[in-house]
């Protein structure tokens, strides 16, 4: 037999890692997507959070709205000059509202409302950036001129809108055996309408239900809308 010759190995290319399995990434978009979810739900998780685990249901002076009603969108709001406004441009902040009795003008109890209004968001000290004031005035009712200049030229203005009286207490209504007029009504961040004020509130004991609010949601409210 011939002599064999050199032994020659031949090198193959290093097998290549196993590429992910497919379902890695499906897997990684549900946990994206729920992540995205939970975001998107803290504040319905610190709403809830205010109403149960504070317990202000037993303790609040004010009226707790369950289940909380939503801004209709279709809410025909306008400006006082007759300019069309989209009512979801009102979510994004605590909304202090205040709704006076349609009729021909705002009178004195009405002149009262609208001053503690004002002075409500105030004495919330460095929590008053994080709540807005707004005026929802129905068709039929009329300011005069010093009331119109208390509502824009004292403090942080109001944002003042008109709607029909209709629509306005398809969505806020008063306390049985009471008027619009002498509520105030929260509205969260939301657009949902979710505290009433008793009938001609104590400022006082208002405040505090306000108070114990912002602190429950400071974690995720910031001023501005």
């Amino acid at each position: 037999m011939p002599p064999e010759g050199p032994v020659t190995l031949s090198v193959h290319s290093m097998p290549m890692p196993l590429a992910p399995i497919a379902s890695d990434a499906p897997r990684r978009a549900r946990w994206q997507m729920w992540l995205v979810l939970l975001v998107c739900a803290a504040p319905v998780i610190a709403s809830y959070f205010s109403f149960y685990v504070l317990d202000l249901r037993g303790s609040a002076y004010s009226e707790l709205i369950t289940p909380t009603r939503d801004l209709p969108a279709d809410l025909p709001l306008r400006t006082l000059a007759g300019e069309p406004v989209r009512a979801e441009s009102l979510k994004g902040q605590w909304l202090l509202t205040y709704v006076p009795d349609a009729g021909a003008s705002c009178a004195d109890a009405c002149e009262r409302m609208l001053f503690m209004q004002r002075q409500l968001r105030q004495m919330l000290g460095k929590d008053r950036d994080r709540l807005d004031k707004l005026v929802l005035l129905p068709d039929e009712l009329v300011l005069t001129p010093a009331q119109l200049d208390a509502l824009t030229q004292q403090g942080v203005p109001v944002t003042l809108l008109r709607a029909p009286a209709a629509a306005l207490q398809a969505w806020l209504m008063p306390a049985p055996g009471h008027r619009m007029g002498e509520h105030l009504f929260l509205i969260d961040p939301l657009g949902r309408w979710m505290m009433r004020s008793p009938a001609q509130p104590d400022p006082a004991r208002f405040k505090k239900d306000l108070e114990r609010l912002m602190r429950a949601n400071a974690g995720w409210d910031r001023p501005g809308r």
